[in-house]
């Protein structure tokens, strides 16, 4: 499609689309773009290309056979919503998880977050132009994607964070080897700052660039980084704890206005930078004090939460990542609804994108972190 329109003043205006396949648009979705020249009028996003009913899915399947299904909200961060789904059936059924298992989630968990983040940041900075940050956030990724392997079987869908535990335990030295990475980390991260984040270029391409106050940011549902870089100090590990991240200390990163004003893209894609940090701290935590003990609760051969719903939700890399479950005391959900952060921050760019330049929106999309997945589910 490309055609001309008028706007009120008799200007003419034209349509263009952007995607479905698009590098920039972070997965098969499109945008319609209305601009006058360069600048664009709105930019409305057009979901639903990867849309496969996973919700749906959930009614007709035992509870724990869902799990792998989990893994495609995110494909990203997968652990995250292994880890969502484990603890909504986990209340509904009243069932214990061991502490061995509970602080293997965490590690698990932070790995992805940080493999998720090294994506998000370096795939920024390649649509903005610097393709260099892009290879050494991939490299650094690969060696988790090594742990991961080598923890569960999997690189990307994990299918490791299972309804009263996780699937297996650690492998002889695996806790050596990922302290070994953390520990690598921390000046690596150093150098990725001196590289890119004080970059001048990518600082003017994205510093007062599509600003969102606190305000406004609570009105779209924004979550996780996007909501933490507009200044809202608000993280579920902290403020809502679930598993044992309350015996753990880390920081909250929130937007700071570092080089323009809070809540830019340059503060999202701080933000970012900051949280992978305090998610080596969190690591270095939690591989030291890890408790002997089983991986997995004893649970009955069919698993039949009695009847009830509930509201179980993780902090993913993208924010508040949620299921809303349903049991009617059978062998299967009688309704899934899962609650996703991209399809919020989507539902932000068609207001924010009014005024942007278009090279402005792909920088607007890149800086939340949008994946496709979770906004069609």
């Amino acid at each position: 499609m490309n055609e001309q329109t008028v706007d009120t003043f008799g200007n003419e205006m034209m349509t263009l689309n952007m995607g479905p396949q698009h590098p920039s648009t972070h997965g098969v979705i499109r945008f319609v773009v209305t601009s006058d020249g360069e600048i664009m009028q709105k930019a409305v996003p057009h979901v639903g290309y990867l849309h496969r009913g996973i919700e749906k899915i959930a009614e007709g399947i035992p509870w724990q056979s869902f799990t792998p299904y989990t893994d495609r909200v995110d494909y990203l961060a997968a652990m995250f919503a292994n880890h969502g789904w484990a603890m909504a059936v986990e209340r509904l059924a009243g069932i214990e998880v061991p502490p061995r298992a509970e602080y293997i989630r965490v590690i698990a968990s932070e790995l992805n977050r940080i493999a998720s983040h090294l994506v998000a940041v370096g795939a920024m900075a390649m649509d903005i132009g610097a393709f260099t940050p892009f290879l050494h956030g991939i490299r650094e990724r690969e060696k988790i994607n090594d742990l991961m392997e080598e923890l569960c079987g999997q690189r990307l869908t994990y299918n490791f964070v299972r309804v009263g535990g996780v699937s297996s335990d650690l492998t002889p030295g695996w806790d050596k080897k990922a302290l070994a990475f953390i520990e690598a980390l921390g000046p690596l991260l150093d150098e990725f700052n001196r590289l890119i984040t004080g970059n001048e270029i990518l600082v003017k391409r994205c510093a007062d660039v599509a600003v969102i106050d606190p305000r406004t940011a609570k009105s779209f549902g924004l979550v996780g980084p996007n909501l933490r870089a507009s200044g809202v100090d608000w993280d579920l590990r902290r403020d809502q704890p679930y598993s044992v991240y309350d015996k753990f200390e880390f920081r909250v990163c929130t937007g700071k206005g570092w080089r323009g004003r809070v809540g830019d893209s340059y503060d999202r894609f701080v933000v970012r930078v900051d949280e992978m940090i305090e998610s080596v701290k969190i690591l270095k935590q939690a591989l030291g004090g890890i408790p002997e003990g089983p991986v997995m609760a004893k649970l009955s051969k069919k698993l039949k939460p009695p009847k009830g719903e509930v509201y179980a939700a993780v902090e993913s890399a993208r924010g508040e990542l949620g299921y809303y479950v349903v049991s009617d005391g059978g062998e299967q959900p009688y309704r899934a609804k899962i609650r996703t952060g991209s399809f919020a921050a989507l539902s932000a760019i068609e207001a924010l994108s009014c005024g942007l330049m278009i090279a402005d929106l792909v920088v607007l999309i890149a800086s939340f972190d949008v994946v496709a997945p979770e906004i069609d589910r």
